[in-house]
């Protein structure tokens, strides 16, 4: 099957590195779909298919091709879903807190997945049939906005500003501790903490990927700081991850948090309320906006009555 021109992208290779690996960092593929995408013979270099362990020289072009999408296998659910804007080609999602993004583990009902196939009339394919549209994921316990591809010049458009840092993704969270600076960075490695498979963490220099976080104090509390966090890559759990690496972790985070919580929540308090991207067909640059859900308000009055 000769895939179409949409569905056909090249890359060239800047450094040594593994071709699922590069992949993976180039696309919103994972490096399972990349491998899957090799095994099948649809990765090239320089023409030819090779494997996904195959380690590119700096020059190599890499030519990956999309089948088409095999029939979606979750199934469309009547869920309640906030959708702040739709067109033909783009949604953007206000996902609830305790919403899992998509399949997997196991879990197939009851994802953002399933009510965008009851509620939209069509989904990008490139991520296959567990997570048709889904361009990048927020944790089942994070609140907020995300983007949704309804076709693959869309995805792919998507992917790349992600991938260019141009799609911008922006968080609020209430932080445990007081922040003395303003505003700061944090670049890392972030990987599988190699004590806890669950669970990610900070690693030395050369192990992990890659993680970079904008932090801002937007208001300072007696024990607490709400904090603005922009993302500048995605790696699982960044955020959460690097408010541990500060010290002051996310209230409410039962993986990285305090173990003993002050308030009872049902997760992290931690809402991507900000999301600017450009109109993959337009061009427009478009800026979404979220508000910060009840219980994070609540607790919010709260802690600024705190002496």
């Amino acid at each position: 099957m000769a895939p179409s021109k949409m569905n056909r992208e090249q890359f060239a290779a800047e450094e040594a590195l593994r071709v699922d690996v590069f992949l993976s960092e180039k696309t919103s593929l994972t490096r399972s779909a990349v491998k899957k995408l090799t095994e099948e013979g649809h990765v090239l270099v320089s023409g030819k298919p090779v494997k996904a362990g195959y380690v590119l020289k700096a020059g190599e072009e890499v030519t990956i091709e999309i089948p088409d999408p095999k029939p979606i296998a979750a199934k469309p659910e009547d869920i309640p879903l906030d959708i702040v804007y739709e067109d033909e080609d783009i949604a953007v999602v206000n996902k609830p807190q305790g919403m899992t993004v998509h399949a997997g583990s196991g879990n197939y009902e009851g994802t953002l997945v399933n009510a965008l196939l009851f509620r939209l009339d069509h989904l990008s394919g490139i991520n296959g049939e567990l997570r048709p549209g889904i361009v990048h994921r927020i944790d089942k316990d994070t609140s907020g906005l995300l983007v949704v591809a309804k076709n693959d010049m869309a995805h792919l458009s998507l992917s790349a500003q992600i991938q260019d840092k141009t799609c911008h993704r922006e968080y609020l969270a209430l932080l445990e501790g007081v922040l003395k600076e303003d505003s700061g960075k944090v670049v890392t490695q972030i990987g599988r903490d190699p004590n806890d498979r669950l669970k990610m963490a900070v690693l030395p220099a050369g192990k992990g990927r890659r993680a970079e976080t904008d932090w801002e104090v937007v208001e300072r509390f007696a024990h607490n700081t709400l904090a603005k966090f922009t993302l500048h890559t995605g790696r699982t759990h960044q955020i959460r991850v690097h408010a541990k690496y500060l010290g002051h972790p996310v209230v409410g985070d039962p993986v990285y948090g305090y173990k003993k919580q002050r308030f009872e929540l049902n997760g992290q308090l931690l809402h991507a309320f900000r999301l600017t991207l450009t109109h993959p067909r337009s061009g427009e640059r478009m800026t979404f906006t979220a508000p910060l859900p009840d219980y994070f308000e609540r607790i919010l009055t709260i802690v600024r009555g705190d002496k």
